[in-house]
């Protein structure tokens, strides 16, 4: 789906630096702190020689809170990191169920903003039905952590969101919020936001109650 609307976006001539007029549109019209998701190759790429400070010194221009660039290991972000940090950027990785303790809490520490655990292994995108593998993979980023875990990756319905606010701190939805853009535009968007929203705050909820009535 992601795949799709970028090609779509590439031939109507659409570039990065499009994308972060628009993060600066958005936000100076909400209240809310924003991220940006794009891959290592945009940030590569965006701007020579100084390439991943120009990134970062362009998200920040564009009034963003942080960045998640999912396929940059840990191991390999020290420059990264240093450019998010001098453009104030909360920097988020992702971690999955077949990663070790040690690399848990290596991503966990270098992640400021929030931890992003994947609820399934493979490629993003939409499911028909969670995996168990989040639930478990929260609680041991929580044993190893004090900052926030949201799940994402195949959570594309309001009984998705609903289960995963049930145990973790935030819901992540993309290919889902992109596929409904292709079929119904901005109002099937502001449509199944408005579904996942009561899902998510249904799972808060019930969340809430349980650790009440376990104290």
């Amino acid at each position: 789906v992601i795949q799709h609307a970028n090609q779509v976006a590439m031939h109507a001539g659409y570039t990065p630096r499009d994308d972060m007029a628009m993060c600066r549109q958005l936000n100076d019209r909400v209240d809310v702190p924003t991220l940006v998701m794009t891959y290592y190759n945009i940030l590569w790429h965006y701007q020579a020689p100084n390439r991943l400070t120009a990134f970062a010194a362009a998200a920040a221009q564009a009034g963003l809170s942080g960045v998640i660039v999912p396929d940059l290991p840990v191991a390999e972000s020290g420059e990264w990191v240093e450019a998010a940090s001098t453009a104030d950027l909360a920097r988020v990785f992702l971690v999955a169920s077949t990663s070790s303790d040690e690399h848990l809490a290596a991503a966990a520490d270098a992640s400021d903003g929030f931890v992003y655990a994947t609820s399934t292994l493979g490629v993003t995108g939409t499911r028909e039905s969670l995996s168990d593998r989040a639930g478990p993979l929260v609680a041991r980023l929580r044993a190893l952590t004090a900052n926030p875990v949201c799940v994402g990756i195949g959570v594309s319905t309001a009984a998705h969101a609903e289960a995963v606010a049930g145990f973790a701190d935030g819901v992540i939805v993309g290919s889902a919020a992109v596929r409904a853009a292709a079929d119904g535009g901005p109002a099937a968007v502001a449509d199944l936001v408005a579904d996942l929203a009561a899902g998510c705050a249904r799972g808060y909820e019930r969340a809430s109650r349980f650790s009440s009535s376990t104290r």
